[in-house]
């Protein structure tokens, strides 16, 4: 018997069901060194994320010259909208009205004040700049959008329990659910502005609006209720995911805003089910595999072929977001005053840093207009690496 007759048997088919799971795998081993590498440089971990994806885009558009192939095209965009669908359920988990009315106006006043400004901000100053009025727009709902996690991070490494370092805990803690409303209400208005039939957009923006809260109430006011109390005990996994799911497929098939949806779902189940909040303990025990797949896909979508014509508009966003917050915040101390005058006037400085949420509206605005496709998620991603690595050195000199 020769070597290769005593090989016969073994059969090796790499087929695209077995090359996607061994994708997904490569793919989670590389969250785990990431992790280790965040861990010893302190480097964010969500950058390195985005970087391995960046990398993967280096390999399979300049190396093997597949240019507009999208890794994981059949599972990809689900994995995305699952991580996007969680992220917006446990955002809503924060918007209790117990959480609300002890956040204070406070807060409040400077929260808005740096939405507000910041937002102006981006939007005049690229319109000011020459682009075009739909990529200003979606920038500037996408700047809204604070990555919490960095900024507490921060603070807690720090053990600083200063007014300031609680006013920014506070405003982070509900920023990202005010990103979410105001990127839902621009995407709509865009369609509408945008449409040559100016009454079914009309239609179709009230539709993406009201149908996502209508969805979010119809799986929301059940479960609330239901969650926990179909067998003794806690709830389970099974439960959670059940609602993910629900919301994440819903929201497609019917043509909603799957944010909002799922934000208004987890705001209605924190504020009425009162005998327990673990539907959504459960939904952080799983959410991590699914933001690693977002990040690293999200990273990998990046066109790199037009990343020179991208540059310029990636610059200007950053010093519009940035200057846009520094004067939000100043703005907001201001109307505050009175009462705090110890807050520092640079305190926008310290809600500079941006992550997951801003590159999924990046994502959902892409498909929306995809004639600015091509220049959203590239001018995204990349500032989100600046913002991210510049973060916490911002937020650690305004608590100096």
């Amino acid at each position: 018997m020769t070597p290769d007759d005593a090989l016969s048997w073994i059969h090796f088919e790499l087929n695209t069901p077995a090359m996607n799971m061994i994708l997904l795998g490569v793919i989670l081993s590389m969250s785990i060194f990431a992790d280790s590498v965040a861990r010893r440089t302190k480097i964010p971990r969500i950058s390195l994320l985005v970087l391995v994806g960046l990398s993967v885009a280096v390999i399979q558009q300049v190396v093997l010259g597949q240019q507009g192939v999208k890794i994981l095209e059949q599972i990809g965009a689900p994995l995305i909208q699952l991580a996007l669908v969680m992220v917006a359920f446990l955002l809503g988990s924060e918007l209790t009205v117990d959480r609300l009315r002890s956040t204070g106006s406070l807060i409040l006043m400077i929260s808005l004040s740096v939405i507000g400004v910041g937002g102006v901000a981006v939007c005049c100053g690229l319109l000011a700049l020459g682009f075009p009025l739909t990529l200003a727009m979606a920038l500037a709902a996408i700047s809204v959008a604070t990555d919490p996690a960095a900024v507490s991070q921060t603070i807690n490494e720090g053990g600083d329990k200063s007014l300031t370092a609680r006013v920014l805990l506070g405003i982070v803690a509900i920023d990202d659910g005010w990103g979410i409303v105001v990127f839902g209400f621009t995407m709509a208005f865009l369609g509408w502005l945008i449409s040559s039939d100016g009454t079914l957009a009309l239609m179709q923006a009230v539709w993406e609006l009201g149908g996502a809260l209508l969805l979010g109430a119809v799986i929301g006011l059940p479960a609330a209720w239901l969650t926990g109390r179909l067998r003794p005990g806690e709830p389970t996994q099974v439960e959670a995911l059940a609602l993910i799911l629900l919301l994440a497929g819903l929201s497609s098939s019917l043509g909603v805003s799957s944010l909002l949806a799922a934000m208004f779902a987890g705001a209605l189940i924190a504020n009425l089910s009162t005998h327990h909040t673990r539907s959504f303990k459960e939904i952080e025990h799983i959410e991590w595999p699914f933001l690693v797949f977002f990040f690293v896909l999200s990273g990998a979508r990046v066109d790199l072929y037009n990343l020179g014509h991208a540059v310029g508009l990636t610059l200007a966003y950053i010093v519009l977001r940035t200057g846009g917050r520094f004067l939000g915040g100043m703005l907001g101390v201001w109307f505050v005053r009175k009462k705090n005058a110890d807050l520092p006037k640079n305190i926008g400085l310290a809600l500079t840093p941006q992550a997951g949420v801003a590159i999924g509206m990046a994502l959902l605005a892409a498909e929306h207009f995809q004639e600015q496709s091509a220049l959203l998620l590239p001018v995204v991603v990349g500032s989100t690496l600046i913002f991210e690595m510049a973060g916490p050195f911002l937020v650690r000199r305004v608590l100096r």
